[in-house]
C-alpha cells in the first residue's frame, strides 16, 4: 500500500510538526529560572585556594562572611541537611568542588527559612555517585537569616527568596576550580 499526500498537505504538515516541537520548548513547566537579570551575583576577588594544615584555622577563606573561597580543609563536608553548623573550612573545599552550600542563622529557630533552603537543595543536580551535590547547615557568625554560596559568588539576606536561589544556582559549577565533583553522602 502506498501512500499518496496531496501536495496543498505537503507544505502545511512540516510546518506544523515545527509548530509542535516549537510549543513543547515553551512549557510553562520548565524549570529554568526567569528573569535572572534582576539578581546579581558579582565574583568576589579572587583569592589563593589551597589546603590548609589545621581545618580550624584563622586563615580559611576569602575573609568574606560567609567564605566563599579561599584557603579550606584538605576534606569536604559530607552533603545534605545538617541541624548544626559545619566548618567553615570543610564546606569552602565543597565549594571548590562546585556544590552548593546553603546556610542559616536563626538563634530562635526559622523553620520557614530553613524549608525554602532545603527545597531548592534538593533541585541541584547529583553527581556519579548519586548524591545531591549540596548542604544546608546552620552557621551562627553570619551576619544574617540566610545564605547561598556557590565558589566566589554569595547570596546573603534575611529571607530566602526561591527564585533568587535558582538564578544563583544556574551559575552552578562556573567558576569553582574544580568544577562537577561528587560529593559524598551523609
Amino acid at each position: 500500500m502506498t501512500w499518496a499526500v496531496p501536495i496543498k498537505h505537503a507544505l502545511v504538515l512540516p510546518s506544523l510538526l515545527a509548530l509542535v516541537a516549537l510549543s513543547a520548548c515553551d512549557s510553562s513547566d520548565d524549570p529554568e529560572p526567569r528573569d535572572c537579570e534582576q539578581f546579581s551575583f558579582p565574583l568576589s576577588a579572587q583569592t589563593s585556594s589551597g589546603h590548609l594544615a589545621v581545618c580550624d584555622s584563622p586563615a580559611c577563606g576569602n575573609g568574606e562572611n560567609p567564605p566563599n573561597s579561599g584557603p579550606h580543609c584538605g576534606s569536604v563536608a559530607r552533603c545534605g541537611v545538617y541541624s548544626e553548623p559545619v566548618s567553615r573550612c570543610l564546606y569552602v573545599h565543597n565549594l571548590e568542588h562546585g556544590h552548593a552550600v546553603f546556610l542559616y542563622n536563626c538563634p530562635d529557630g526559622c523553620p520557614d527559612e530553613v524549608a525554602k533552603l532545603e527545597a531548592v537543595a534538593a533541585t541541584v543536580p547529583t553527581g556519579a555517585n548519586g548524591v545531591r551535590r549540596a548542604l544546608v547547615a546552620q552557621d551562627p557568625l553570619m551576619p544574617q537569616r540566610v545564605a547561598a554560596l556557590l565558589w566566589r559568588r554569595t547570596y546573603l539576606a534575611d529571607s530566602a527568596d526561591p527564585e533568587a536561589l535558582r538564578c544563583l544556582l544556574a551559575h552552578q559549577d562556573a567558576d569553582a576550580p574544580e568544577p562537577g565533583l561528587a560529593c559524598p553522602g551523609q
